[in-house]
């Protein structure tokens, strides 16, 4: 027997006993060594598989020895082993360390979202301080953390540790949150709507007929004062010249020094000057009458402010009766803007609130305006409410029905602000980590 081939034999095996954990390469490597004791005690050169068969009873019995030696060898490594998975028993959960809703009681598991591995979460008041864990994340070599948890309810996102060269893997970086001033920017679309206040649509208040149509089609532009049409009335005229008897009756109870009719024919005139008013007459037109003491035969109707004809619904010389639409005047030098902001939104819009509006139509071109009304109704199809902007038009650029960008600028005040990629949203909640020193990172 060659001292030295055995020595060399047992030394093999065993460092590849120590080097593998694995239980069945143990008992491999034993049964090896206990075969080449077996062929030196023999004296055999060259060991065959016959040969093993042959040996003495007494190397059997040596051999035996170092077979119940390498079991008890291997049940020692099994015992050490599941120590050490003993050890992990202040592991409350598994969770992910990219996403810290995820929570599983599988050492084994996988992240639903990101598929990396989980990492361990120790127990609420446990001695250890961390759990490492030999995880990494699944197809990219990204080794995990640990975690613990925080004083703090269930619920809420708890404390993680990642290695700082485990971070430069990850790629993640850091920025200073600082305090300034946030002013954010709603936008919106909207639609030209005519002001109402701007708008005046003629009605005929007495029968009669159009005697001369002074404008004849939309889009006309049409100044203050400017006669848009004369209508003929029987009873118009009849009334009028009503009011000029009873002007003359108070001219004469006047001269005659008879107070009572005086005061009667002051009566009768405020009624009769009235009942002009509703017929669409001024007072200025009105005037003109009892200063010539003369009817007017035809009711000349005219435009009160500078604006656009918008409808002519009818025709010179048609007959018209009492409620029949006439003309509509409207001035678009100021106009509406009805914006619809979400439902979400619409903390931020409030009367007052300075807007710029925008079209496509006019490139470049820029309105100022302001919130007037905010609608506190919500439309129950969009789930939006509407708010209502008054913009100047001097110009008639913008025209009713068109559809305009709105633009709000909200004031926020001074607020923590961090950058957007380093905001995680969760679901429920918006989630930043905060970096804590030595690799720590706190969600919050």
């Amino acid at each position: 027997m060659n001292p030295n081939y055995l020595e060399r034999a047992f030394e093999i095996n065993c460092s590849a006993a120590k080097t593998w954990a694995d239980v069945s390469l143990r008992w491999h490597f034993a049964i090896k060594t206990f075969a080449l004791l077996a062929f030196a005690a023999a004296g055999t050169r060259r060991p065959t598989p016959y040969c093993f068969l042959n040996a003495s009873r007494l190397f059997r019995k040596q051999a035996l020895s170092l077979l119940i030696a390498a079991v008890l060898l291997s049940a020692f490594s099994a015992c050490s082993k599941s120590g050490q998975t003993a050890g992990h028993s202040d592991v409350d959960y598994y969770t992910c360390a990219m996403h810290p809703s995820v929570r599983s009681h599988d050492p084994h598991g996988k992240c639903p979202i990101c598929g990396m591995d989980l990492v361990p979460v120790t127990k609420k008041g446990s001695h250890a301080s961390e759990v490492h864990a030999d995880s990494g994340m699944a197809g990219m070599n990204m080794p995990g953390g640990t975690m613990n948890p925080s004083t703090g309810s269930s619920d809420q996102p708890t404390e993680f540790t990642i290695p700082l060269n485990r971070q430069q893997l990850i790629g993640v970086t850091y920025t200073q949150a600082k305090r300034s001033t946030v002013r954010s920017v709603l936008r919106a679309f909207g639609t030209v709507a005519i002001s109402k206040e701007r708008h005046w649509e003629y009605v005929a208040r007495v029968d009669g007929y159009v005697h001369e149509l002074k404008v004849l089609a939309p889009g006309d532009t049409v100044e203050k004062d400017q006669v848009l049409m004369d209508v003929y009335s029987p009873d118009l005229v009849a009334t009028q010249n009503e009011f000029v008897d009873l002007i003359r009756m108070r001219d004469n109870a006047e001269s005659s020094g008879s107070s009572p009719t005086r005061e009667n024919a002051e009566r009768l005139l405020a009624s009769a000057r009235q009942r002009l008013r509703q017929w669409n007459l001024s007072d200025a037109q009105i005037d003109t009458i009892a200063e010539n003491k003369k009817a007017s035969e035809l009711l000349t109707l005219v435009s009160p402010f500078r604006g656009v004809v918008e409808a002519v619904p009818v025709d010179q010389g048609r007959r018209i009766t009492t409620g029949d639409h006439l003309v509509d005047i409207a001035d678009l030098s100021k106009v509406w803007v009805w914006a619809e902001f979400y439902q979400d939104e619409l903390s931020s819009v409030a009367p007052g609130m300075p807007a710029e509006i925008t079209t496509t139509s006019l490139p470049g071109k820029v309105f100022a305006g302001k919130i007037a009304v905010v609608d506190p109704f919500i439309n129950e199809m969009k789930r939006t409410g509407r708010a209502r902007i008054e913009v100047d038009n001097p110009e008639f650029k913008l025209r009713p029905d068109m559809y305009v960008d709105v633009e709000l600028a909200v004031e926020r005040g001074e607020r923590l602000i961090v950058p957007v990629s380093a905001v995680l949203p969760t679901g429920k909640r918006n989630v930043v980590f905060v970096d804590k020193g030595g690799g720590k990172l706190e969600p919050r």
